[in-house]
């Protein structure tokens, strides 16, 4: 093995101690992060905070996700059962983008931000 490799290897090394040794400080911020906007989500449907629903009454799959959202990322939160959690969780995501959020275009965000425009 010449010189060259050798340095090349030991840089990856190092790189890869240093990407071991913070992974499970960065994924635990990102799972904090991530359990924090599901509550958000969560309580605004459930109990009108920080922001009130624009639906005054909930229907049952507006509900159900509410439910999902508040209790699963307080779960997430903690850190219990966090696997099962982040499997419902994302099939919740899944619904709520097909159902409601797909039909405005496949950035839905972009189409709102188009109407606030014309709106203005």
């Amino acid at each position: 093995m010449s010189l060259d490799a050798a340095h090349v290897l030991d840089g990856y090394e190092v790189m890869g101690s240093a990407m071991n040794r913070w992974s499970p400080y960065v994924l635990s911020i990102l799972r904090i992060i991530t359990a924090f906007l599901y509550m958000v989500h969560g309580t605004q449907k459930l109990f009108g905070f920080p922001a009130p629903f624009p639906v005054p009454h909930l229907p049952l799959l507006f509900l159900a996700g509410g439910m999902i959202e508040t209790f699963g990322g307080l779960l997430l939160l903690i850190g219990l059962f966090t696997r099962p959690v982040a499997l419902i969780l994302s099939g919740e995501m899944a619904v709520a983008y097909f159902k409601f959020h797909a039909p405005q275009g496949f950035w839905p965000l972009l189409e709102r931000l188009a109407n606030s425009w014309l709106v203005a």
